[in-house]
């Protein structure tokens, strides 16, 4: 029984106007939908950020993969990585740029997927088994212009409540932050709250989350995220303010000897997806200190049991472990589920752009959040089906959006000319 064919497919999703330290998001977000089907018509899925690079060398691989054995993993692995001649460099900007650690996991995923269809067993069995039967996620918070993406671009409907008004209007200084805040939270049951900063001066940002303190009270978990965009002295100085108020500050500053320095100069965990983002990275953080959180990503990481690798890694030096989370549809949060059921040391209630997409793969439409959390499902593979009609449409959808690859900077000139992303902005 071996794999007949691998395809991919570029998708495009609604994504509302999101301000971040890189810009500002387009009206779509990009993913590739990777399919892997065996000899006797089963197929295993994975999903990865959508950049056209991270496409070619999904295709490059195609020789790889097609006629291995599903079953034969870590060779399949080991030939990609010999097989794959890409650049893997993260890049400076908030989100993750490299192309060989997205083919890894797209295929891993979609492999493991495909084994447990085969076997009729949830891909929690194949990592071990589960810990928990339900994985905990964080409200994700950000700074936006109005709009809710896609055809909508930045206009508005009439007439919604709830969520789907929230997710829709502005939200552009404390109030609107704390507007956003009651409404995803009713809205999924979310009992942790992260504000995705690097958009605004830093006191406007801190002045949100006390915002948030004082509308929540001291029991709701609060985390700041500046993508790294500060200055140690400014990073050290809001931590000060925010001793007491968050959860964890994460990336307030760029690369581990900044983090360390912070670190030793505040009394708050600190929390990274921007400075420990390899196995490379790993050494540093040790020595240095870094950090206290590591937030873990398949996507960046390689695949599933790479994280599960992580995993270990926290445990013995002593870090706390969440998940980070890029926007995404249905395939990733199961993947992310399916992983999260089986680390015991999640110590954190994982990050997710789920709420803020609306376009879905998966059939039955979105991913049910039940108290914050997602039910771990015991169903074959990653335990959701694809809706063709869905990733045609979406398919479609990126033809005709004409994006190829995410840039914020380019996004963020349409409302401000002559914005210029800037490593160290205040």
């Amino acid at each position: 029984m071996n794999i007949q064919a691998l395809y991919v497919y570029p998708i495009a999703v609604g994504d509302p106007p999101l301000l971040n330290a890189g810009g500002l998001h387009a009206p779509y977000a990009l993913r590739l939908i990777v399919e892997l089907v065996s000899d006797d018509g089963i197929s295993g899925f994975g999903e990865v950020p959508g950049h056209f690079k991270t496409r070619a060398a999904l295709e490059a691989v195609r020789p790889v993969v097609e006629g291995a054995s599903p079953f034969h993993l870590n060779d399949i692995l080991n030939r990609i990585a010999a097989h794959l001649d890409v650049e893997d460099n993260r890049g400076d900007r908030p989100w993750d740029s490299r192309q060989a650690v997205h083919v890894r996991s797209a295929i891993e995923v979609a492999l493991l997927d495909l084994q447990g269809r085969m076997l009729g067993r949830p891909v929690h069995e194949l990592l071990g088994g589960k810990v928990r039967d339900r994985v905990e996620f964080s409200a994700y918070l950000f700074y936006k212009y109005e709009g809710a993406g896609g055809e909508l671009g930045f206009h508005t409907k009439s007439g919604l409540t709830g969520w789907a008004q929230a997710r829709q209007a502005a939200a552009l200084d404390p109030d609107g932050i704390v507007a956003q805040a009651r409404a995803m939270c009713d809205e999924y049951g979310f009992k942790s709250i992260k504000l995705k900063g690097g958009a605004f001066p830093p006191d406007e940002e801190a002045a949100a989350i006390h915002a948030m303190r004082a509308a929540f009270g001291p029991g709701t978990p609060l985390r700041l995220d500046p993508n790294a965009i500060w200055t140690v002295e400014t990073a050290i100085r809001i931590g000060r303010d925010l001793e007491g108020v968050l959860e964890y500050y994460e990336d307030p500053v760029r690369g581990q000897e900044a983090m360390a320095e912070v670190r030793q100069a505040l009394d708050i965990p600190m929390a990274t997806n921007m400075c420990t983002t390899s196995f490379g990275d790993l050494p540093g953080s040790v020595a240095l200190g870094s950090e206290d959180v590591i937030l873990s990503d398949h996507h960046f990481w390689g695949g599933l049991r790479p994280s599960q690798d992580l995993a270990a890694f926290c445990r013995v030096f002593g870090r706390g472990l969440s998940m980070h989370s890029n926007s995404h549809v249905g395939i990733s949060l199961a993947a992310m589920t399916q992983l999260g059921a089986t680390i015991p040391n999640l110590t954190y209630a994982c990050d997710t752009h789920y709420p803020w997409q609306e376009d879905e793969v998966v059939a039955g439409g979105q991913i049910h959040f039940d108290d914050g959390c997602v039910e771990v499902s015991d169903e074959p593979g990653l335990g959701v089906e694809v809706d063709r009609d869905e990733l045609a449409r979406l398919q479609a959808q990126y033809e005709a959006c004409g994006l190829t690859h995410r840039d914020d900077e380019v996004e963020m000139q349409k409302v401000e000319p002559g914005w210029k992303f800037a490593a160290t902005r205040y």
